[in-house]
């Protein structure tokens, strides 16, 4: 069998398309992109969902784990070719079923694929059921190479090796051997031995029952006849009853009719009354007109609640804004009086550092007015000359330093003063105030606006109970002047609305009466009452009617208790027979005991000699698989590992090439203990499936694999894809560049879809 081609909408993939050639098929994606769920979906196509499997801790059922993520129903359609020809299999949704419609046709043909059914789909087609397939040819989701004896695959396995017929083993004829003792002897309801026992004691008991059985017949007749008598007397007595019943009937119903007319006559009455009235609205307008009131005095503290709230926001509003008036910053919001302040404290501190610097330099100009004076004045002296011009020279110098000196003195003294006049408008002594007073303006203005904001939202809500007040009274007014127009306030609507009420109350109690009486009258008259003189005196049981027809009950029953037991007498009696066919029945079930007996103990030594002949198989389980798990073992490991060996439960123990004993897997590393199973899936897929030449699928198997371990394992699979479809899907790019340009490789992309 070779699959060529899978459409799916199933899980994460919606209508996707995955095609498939022959030999090594490398289909690479990253994880959480569809891997699994394509091997999903071909085990599923094969086999189906398994419909009773159900959610449990850890555990997530197919028919919930691969529903369609874009809600679109589960269904998908394999394309592959078998036993020479394309067939086409689809499956879909049958009601709330997933996979529960399934067709197999020859593609092209639409001709439906003869014995292909939804159950026999896998098996069929691969030979082995979904038990044997998942053990041995899938390896699905999460990649773990373990395989485990499942009771399918342990006797397809041990037939092939003991037997070369996969329908002849020893679980078999075991099984069979089992049945036959649990028909022999098990319990009551299969063994036949216990039900011979059963049938030869009550055999036995038979004769004891004939003799009692004519005694039996004889009481019985003479109850029977007694309760008959019994129950003759009390019919005749119920009929008494009955007759002084229908009496007290005729009774009743004359009376019922008196208080029929009197309730005619009172509802007739209020009708008189209401017309007083216009027409009058349902009770239900009535209850509503008068909640309208109970919320007209409900309101009235809160309206006056609400203006005292008013007149008291209002009073703050005033006093918040009085506050936030400063003439620092007329008309000025806080974030602008605070921005003016900064800008002012700036500005101060500009002309206090230039007074600083005007300061600081008038005693460095007169130092340096004195020193250009001696400067010059000895220069002078030195040179030769006449004293007196070098002296006015230096005197000049000295004069215009000074004069700088004095310059810069004075606009000192301008800047401070400057600065000055900046503190003093704000009346302080720091630019720190003035931030300061800034800030505390801005909290004012704030105070201000909250108090404007909190006056808004109490005459908000104030006039809303107000507007509520006046259109509810409209309301009312309106509603009332329906019916009492002549109301003029509200304590006149609440007088109308109750004594309208009332009267709603009143005919509904008359209506009621006579309806009551109506239908009892009614009642009486179908129960056979009539209208007619009273019967002749009758005399009165002592017995009253319930007490004589409770006798009378358990009379009857007593009556029909005999009867059944006279007739069971009677067909036990008739059934019990010769008692010379009892004997002669009793011994022919001794005889047939005691042949099953002799039955029972030869199939029990058959067994014991069967399960000797299988005890050396037990002890070395399957060695033909064995040999060829070994072989792959020693290929997959560059023959370092040549021997293997595995127990009945499928546990194995490798031999190395230079050991002496073997050693179990549960001592051997995680990546040899991988190769190993991954040699029994390969031994098991020859032994069970190779013949069908099914696909061998492997999802992320090699993950755990190191990249020489990754290579002797590709080398394998690629030389058993020349005879068989394998279907390796890795979240890996090395696979890939290990196998590129290798024929008989195919590698494909997947894009999209979930894991």
């Amino acid at each position: 069998m070779r699959i060529k081609r899978m459409t799916a909408t199933f899980g994460g993939l919606t209508e996707q398309r995955l095609e498939l050639a022959p030999g090594l098929n490398l289909i690479q994606a990253p994880n959480e992109s569809g891997k699994s769920t394509w091997a999903g979906f071909l085990k599923a196509m094969l086999y189906g969902i398994d419909t009773r499997d159900r959610d449990k801790k850890g555990h997530l059922a197919d028919k919930n784990r691969y529903q369609p993520w874009s809600g679109a129903p589960m269904e998908g359609e394999l394309l592959l070719e078998w036993q020479g020809r394309d067939i086409t299999i689809r499956r879909g949704p049958r009601g709330s079923v997933p996979f529960g419609n399934f067709s197999a046709v020859y593609t092209g043909t639409e001709e439906p694929v003869p014995g292909l059914t939804a159950d026999t789909c896998g098996e069929l087609l691969l030979g082995v059921g979904r038990e044997v397939f998942e053990r041995s040819a899938f390896v699905g989701q999460g990649g773990s190479l373990t395989v485990t004896a499942a009771p399918e695959l342990e006797r397809r396995i041990a037939a092939l090796v003991s037997s070369g017929q996969e329908d002849v083993s020893f679980s078999q004829a075991e099984g069979r051997l089992k049945e036959w003792l649990n028909r022999r002897r098990v319990n009551r309801s299969v063994g036949r031995i216990p039900q011979l026992e059963e049938a030869l004691a009550q055999a036995s008991a038979v004769r004891g029952e004939a003799e009692q059985a004519n005694d039996e017949v004889n009481l019985l007749s003479a109850e029977r006849a007694g309760l008959a008598r019994r129950k003759e007397q009390l019919e005749a007595e119920l009929e008494t009853h009955k007759a002084l019943a229908r009496r007290e009937l005729n009774r009743k119903l004359r009376q019922v009719q008196a208080e029929l007319a009197q309730a005619e006559v009172e509802q007739e009455g209020l009708r008189q009354e209401q017309a007083r009235f216009l027409s009058l609205p349902d009770r239900e307008e009535l209850k509503r007109a008068q909640g309208d009131l109970a919320l007209l005095k409900a309101l009235e503290p809160e309206i006056k609640l609400g203006e005292e709230s008013l007149a008291q926001a209002e009073a703050e509003l005033e006093q918040a804004r009085a506050q936030a008036v400063d003439p620092q910053f007329p008309g000025m919001t806080g974030d602008e009086a605070v921005q003016k302040a900064e800008r002012d404290a700036a500005e101060h501190q500009r002309w206090t550092e230039k007074g600083r610097r005007c300061r600081k330099r008038v005693p460095m100009l007169q130092l340096a007015g004195a020193a250009a004076a001696v400067l010059i004045a000895a220069g002078g002296m030195i040179a030769g000359g006449g004293p007196f011009p070098w002296i006015w020279l230096a005197l000049a110098a000295y004069g215009a330093l000074a004069a700088a000196s004095l310059i810069s003195l004075s606009a000192g003294k301008k800047a401070d003063a400057a600065g000055r006049r900046v503190l003093e408008r704000y009346g302080v002594q720091g630019t720190d105030e003035v931030i300061a007073l800034a800030r505390v303006y801005r909290e004012r203005t704030a105070a201000a606006d909250r108090a404007a904001q909190q006056v808004r939202l109490v005459r908000s809500g104030l006039s809303e109970r107000q507007a509520r007040r006046e259109n509810t009274r409209t309301d009312l007014f309106q509603f009332v002047h329906s019916f009492a127009p002549e109301v003029k306030d509200l304590f006149g609507c609440s007088a109308a609305l109750s004594l309208a009420l009332n009267l709603e109350e009143r005919e509904a109690v008359a209506a009621a009466r006579l309806d009551g009486a109506r239908r009892l009258y009614e009642a009486l008259k179908a129960q056979g009452g009539r209208e007619e003189a009273e019967d002749p005196a009758l005399e009165r049981p002592a017995r009253t009617l319930e007490e004589t027809a409770a006798q009378l009950g358990t009379a009857q029953a007593e009556l029909e208790r005999a009867e059944r037991q006279l007739n069971m007498a009677l067909g036990r009696q008739k059934a019990v027979g010769d008692p010379a066919a009892l004997a002669a029945e009793e011994e022919s079930l001794s005889r047939e005991l005691e042949r099953r007996e002799g039955e029972y103990q030869a199939i029990s030594a058959a067994l014991e000699g069967l399960k000797a002949a299988n005890a050396q198989l037990q002890e070395r389980f399957s060695p033909e698989l064995n040999r060829w798990a070994a072989d792959y073992l020693s290929r997959l490991t560059g023959g370092r590992y040549r021997e293997l060996s595995l127990d009945r439960e499928l546990d194995a123990s490798a031999t190395e090439g230079s050991g002496v004993l073997p050693r179990r897997a549960l001592f051997l590393s995680k990546g040899t203990v991988d190769q190993i199973y991954l040699a029994v899936r390969l031994a098991v897929y020859d032994l069970c499936l190779k013949e069908r030449r099914a696909p061998l699928v492997l999802d992320d198997a090699l993950a755990a694999f190191d990249d020489g371990r990754m290579a002797l394992a590709l080398d394998l699979l690629a030389q058993l894809a020349e005879d068989r479809q394998i279907l390796l899907f890795t979240c890996q790019e090395r696979e890939g560049n290990y196998l590129e340009g290798r024929p008989g490789v195919t590698r494909t992309a997947l894009r999209g879809g979930g894991a």
